[in-house]
């Protein structure tokens, strides 16, 4: 059961922060069970960076102390979800529309956990659609760029733009994501290079080499990976 599985994971990760740490605190709802666990440990002296308003606000009513980049700009520990986990513990990251933040909080981290229910663990990074974000303004542009990038690597559907009822989702940063479709990425590495380089692209949902363990979640507990 996914519920119990996320939650044993993030249960299980709030045991790696000690205090007096920097922690990076991921979005989603399996992030949200480390968030809980890790107020509840109660320890003394934490200082916590949130990737996106939505677990600011989560942890803000749990009482965590949080801080920013610039007040912080050394992480101690982040803890946080991931669509997929593949080989050597890359990741396929950004369904939560929060990953340049979150990129940008992993980055700056002395170490990387990543939690994840048991489902998230693929052969190959690609049947979760990759998030990409790009700036609004020409963003159709942007995703004409996209496509031949794709293209290039054998992807033959197009990004789509992320839509809900209420129109395109925004990111905290006031971007769009573009969802592609991949089904397979035989390149990852080279993907991510080659989507970095386009002008209007900000991000993309390709964590790699950034990974030192994930934690994941099972009915009886937890199950650890090392890359």
């Amino acid at each position: 059961m996914s519920y119990l599985q996320k939650k044993n994971a993030g249960e299980a990760a709030a045991q790696y922060v000690k205090a007096g740490m920097v922690v990076g605190l991921g979005t989603g709802s399996t992030a949200a069970w480390f968030v809980k666990a890790l107020a509840a440990r109660n320890l003394p002296d934490l200082r916590c960076v949130p990737t996106s308003e939505r677990t600011a606000d989560l942890a803000r009513e749990l009482g965590l102390t949080l801080s920013t980049l610039e007040d912080t700009p050394r992480i101690d520990l982040t803890v946080d979800g991931a669509d997929e986990i593949g080989p050597g513990l890359a990741l396929i990251k950004g369904g939560g529309a929060a990953l340049l933040r979150e990129k940008l909080v992993w980055e700056a981290s002395a170490r990387c956990i990543c939690i994840a229910d048991a489902a998230k663990v693929v052969p190959a990074l690609g049947t979760f659609p990759l998030p990409i974000e790009v700036v609004a303004f020409g963003h159709k542009t942007t995703a004409n760029r996209i496509a031949d990038v794709l293209a290039d690597h054998d992807i033959a559907s197009p990004a789509r733009v992320r839509e809900a009822e209420r129109g395109l989702i925004r990111t905290d940063g006031g971007n769009l994501i573009y969802d592609a479709a991949c089904k397979l990425i035989a390149d990852p590495a080279r993907l991510a290079a080659d989507l970095k380089s386009l002008t209007g692209v900000v991000e993309h949902g390709l964590f790699l080499d950034l990974t030192d363990l994930a934690v994941i979640g099972t009915d009886d507990g937890f199950e650890t990976i090392q890359p």
